[in-house]
């Protein structure tokens, strides 16, 4: 890098162009894009949501209580219900119609989401994936048996695949409320092959099955001041729009099967044996996990099947839904938690083969993620917070199902016992996105699974320092964000749409948010600001909007731009340093100048030529004939003069105060060229190393870019010679091309492997397991 001089005086200008107003214009103008306002891709604010975030003076929300009796067919794998909603209208329209969920219609043959998808073969295809291709044959599918006011009246309805219209006789008036009862059955599906969220995995070796009862009742869709009626179809992959209410629900089955569920039950006394109700009593003060059912009971409730059965009564308050899991094959251990001054039973359902690592694990996971989440958002409302393990990662309140198997011999690898944990942490986050900040899953899948990775992923990092956690740091959503433009979709897209639904509604916004804590508004600004969206949220219905004025109002930070660029768009961060320029004080001092210029002549009067006659000791025709030399032949046009001398001295007094400083400071002034080849702004976080070894680190923020989002020069001083510069030094932004982040340029080495590994399925082992190998077992 060649040194260029400053000469003083210093001078400070002013820009002789006039300021002109430049409007957002994506057809040729250098800027005015990206840091524009969100404006019209936002809802506007209105009585009901506040431009601040907060809800607003008139906000509502409708509510469902459930009075629900279900029985499970142990035998046939079906489950017939009888239930009565009483459905509140709290909006301020009158409403002539209901619309309820029936999600296990998406399992109906006719169905759309059974037909929708492309399809493909391939070498090797599972039961699931020939099912996908043949169509189900089995009658899957709610059965409505009878509908009918609270009074007896039948009422008229009308079922649209996974969804139901009631048409009411009166119209339900705001501030009125209307009771249905519906009875129902429908033949429980096989998840493992058929798919779907709830439904019965069957263990060949035992001739049991674990059923997992998701989504099976008949539910109240959203009614809200944003869109009306949140009907659309459920189609496997978006999830769901609830309404809060109570739940009072009895679950008969097998005498000998042990029931978890949403909430509370009413009854451990009659369902426990004196033994097992005593360790439930112990286990409300136990710091350890303890086994209220164990694992030898679990085993000997294998060698016979009841024929009688128990029903177990559960209650829940405010929830937006109800899950349970009911088997012969649990394992069940619980103790109790403080989160934040209030006593939480942790506890874990599992079977046998699970044993190994949910006994060590499960529930102490649960308990770390109940604290880590209610630090981060808000205390944890609920009195109960269960993981069951179920070979899938599924949530729903106060319950979820996991996975973590060991291998039969008892050993796992490290890879499963980090993903067990990691999906705990995350199906058990849950709880608070979306089951408490309540969002609507079908429309923004990001809202839930976004803002929970993002929790799960400082969760993973306060549980140990060194977990491998997946998603969250900026560099590894690199690869998914340099994909092909026609690969790519905005976060703020329906889950239906979405090509790549892991990065782009788990990992992107999670790492977006980390970015946004880490780098651009610090912890302390964003960690308030994300509480009070969670606090006012809390318990009620959130869009984008509301998150995104929320973050802004409670930090006085101006996250536009942010948000337009990350879940509004899909141009990676790619910043470049494109050149550098070094400066320094011209010290006018003779000495200096003289040996300088010395060396600037001696170089620009070298060349090849010189330099091979003198080594080869070619005799100079003015060195063999003297007579040829005269004056300049020895003058020194370098020499320093008393002339010089005393020009340096004057030169020297006549400084100001101020420039005196900057004189005697020797500061190095570096001009710095970059280029936004991404086009996402992001800050300019650069590494500085000096001459002597020692670094230091500057911050810019991305409104350096807002007066030309694609380059931009800027000077710094230095009191140290550089000698390289580093851009996103600790890979905070994502950029997806470290190779042009040095000055100067590093060559960064690239990798190739033989064999591209196969993915696996979720949970299973992946690598290794040296756990079994120092055992002697065979891999």
């Amino acid at each position: 890098m060649k040194m260029k001089y400053l000469w003083l005086p210093l001078l400070c200008c002013s820009s002789a162009y006039p300021l002109m107003a430049q409007d957002a214009n994506p057809n040729g103008s250098n800027h005015g894009t990206r840091f524009e306002q969100l404006g019209t891709m936002i809802q506007d604010p209105n009585m009901y949501r506040s431009a601040s975030g907060v809800p607003g003076p008139k906000y509502w929300q409708q509510r469902a209580d459930y009075d629900i009796s279900a029985t499970l067919d142990d035998a046939a794998q079906k489950l017939t219900g009888a239930e009565t909603i009483t459905y509140y209208n709290n909006s301020p329209d009158p409403l002539t119609y209901l619309w309820l969920q029936l999600d296990e219609n998406e399992h109906n043959a006719k169905s759309d989401n059974q037909h929708f998808d492309g399809s493909h073969m391939s070498d090797k295809m599972s039961m699931r994936d020939v099912n996908g291709l043949l169509g189900t044959t089995k009658d899957l599918g709610v059965k409505i048996v009878k509908l009918t006011d609270g009074s007896g009246n039948a009422l008229h309805y009308t079922v649209n695949q996974t969804m139901m219209r009631i048409d009411l006789p009166k119209t339900l008036m705001p501030g009125e409320q209307v009771k249905l009862k519906i009875d129902w059955w429908y033949n429980i599906s096989d998840r493992m092959t058929e798919g779907g969220r709830g439904g019965y995995e069957y263990f060949k070796e035992d001739g049991n099955y674990l059923y997992t009862m998701s989504q099976w009742y008949p539910r109240m869709a959203v009614y809200s001041d944003f869109q009306g009626w949140q009907n659309k179809q459920f189609t496997g992959r978006g999830e769901f729009a609830l309404t809060f209410g109570n739940f009072h629900v009895k679950m008969t089955v097998p005498a000998d099967h042990v029931v978890g569920a949403t909430g509370e039950c009413q009854n451990y006394k009659e369902m426990l044996s004196g033994v097992q109700f005593q360790r439930w009593q112990q286990a409300q003060s136990s710091k350890e996990p303890l086994e209220v059912v164990t694992l030898d009971e679990a085993k000997k409730g294998l060698q016979s099947k009841a024929t009688t059965t128990k029903t177990w009564v559960y209650e829940a308050q405010n929830v937006r839904d109800f899950a349970w899991v009911s088997s012969r094959r649990l394992v069940w251990d619980a103790m109790a938690t403080n989160v934040e001054g209030k006593k939480v039973m942790a506890m874990s359902y599992y079977g046998p083969e699970a044993y190994p690592l949910y006994r060590r694990y499960s529930t102490k996971v649960v308990a770390h993620t109940l604290k880590s989440y209610s630090a981060h958002t808000i205390p944890y409302p609920y009195p109960v917070a269960i993981s069951v393990e179920a070979a899938n990662g599924m949530e729903y309140p106060m319950i979820c199902f996991n996975y973590g198997r060991a291998e039969k011999d008892g050993t796992y690898s490290e890879a499963t016992k980090n993903g067990m944990i990691g999906v705990i942490t995350h199906e058990v986050g849950h709880n608070f996105f979306p089951m408490i900040v309540n969002s609507d899953e079908r429309q923004w899948s990001w809202m839930d699974e976004g803002l929970n990775t993002f929790c799960q992923f400082m969760a993973e990092q306060e549980w140990d320092n060194n977990f491998p956690s997946g998603r969250g740091p900026a560099h590894k959503i690199v690869d998914y964000m340099k994909m092909p433009k026609d690969k790519l979709e905005p976060i703020m897209t329906n889950s239906e749409n979405i090509i790549q639904f892991g990065p782009n509604a788990y990992a992107k916004p999670a790492t977006a948010l980390n970015i946004l804590r880490e780098t651009i508004m610090g912890r302390e600004l964003f960690d308030f600001a994300f509480r009070e969206y969670a606090r006012r949220w809390a318990f009620k219905h959130p869009t984008p909007a509301d998150l995104f004025r929320t973050m802004e109002d409670a930090s006085a930070v101006d996250l536009d731009w942010f948000w337009r660029g990350w879940f509004f768009g899909i141009e990676p961060v790619d910043v470049a340093i494109d050149s550098v320029k070094w400066y320094r004080l011209n010290t006018q001092d003779p000495a200096v100048v003289s040996s300088d210029d010395k060396a600037a002549y001696d170089l620009k009067a070298d060349h090849i030529a010189r330099t091979r006659n003198r080594a080869e000791g070619v005799k100079f025709a003015v060195e063999q004939d003297t007579s040829l030399q005269d004056f300049y032949s020895k003058w020194d046009r370098f020499a320093v003069t008393d002339s010089d001398k005393t020009k340096y001295s004057q030169f020297v007094s006549s400084l100001t105060p101020e420039e005196k400083r900057l004189y005697d400071s020797k500061k190095n002034f570096y001009e710095v060229s970059f280029s936004n080849i991404g086009g996402l702004v992001s800050p300019l976080i650069i590494e500085w190393t000096f001459a002597d070894g020692t670094k230091e680190t500057d911050r810019i923020s991305a409104y350096i870019w807002r007066k030309d989002e694609y380059h931009v020069t800027k000077v710094f001083a230095k009191d140290k010679e550089v000698v390289a510069i580093k851009l996103d030094p600790q890979r905070e932004t994502a950029d997806i091309d470290e190779t042009n982040n040095n000055w100067p340029r590093v060559a960064l080495p690239s990798k190739f492997e033989l064999f591209r590994q196969q993915e696996r399925p979720r949970g299973s082992t992946a690598g290794p397991n040296p756990m079994q190998q120092a055992r002697g077992g065979q891999q």
